[in-house]
């Protein structure tokens, strides 16, 4: 088994075990984390392809598509962790409904 195939191998287990973490859990920090598992693991499998020519040289196109999928995954993750906290936060805070029937009770 040559590096590259267990490097894809790789890609692949990380890919599903992360699927797997995602859709089974409940809570948002842990769902994001799993996306990014499963970037990775993408990321690994796609390197991975790139050394599919027998002189040796790996495909730059693949290559490519890593770093411009990190530059995204790094952005989506930031904006994933700032709307799972602007959720976190609103469930603790009162609404204005509550602040109303606040308002309401007192005489």
């Amino acid at each position: 088994m040559s590096p590259w195939t267990l490097y894809a191998l790789s890609g692949i287990i990380v890919w599903a075990v992360a699927l797997y973490g995602l859709f089974s859990t409940g809570y948002l920090l842990r769902k994001v984390i799993a996306t990014n598992l499963v970037g990775s693991g993408v990321f690994l499998f796609l390197v991975a392809l790139a050394r599919r020519s027998s002189s040796g040289i790996p495909d730059p196109v693949p290559h490519a598509l890593v770093l411009t999928g990190i530059v995204v995954s790094v952005s989506a993750t930031a904006l994933a962790l700032s709307l799972a906290r602007r959720l976190g936060g609103a469930a603790d805070a009162p609404g204005p409904s509550a602040s109303a029937e606040r308002e309401a009770d007192d005489p």
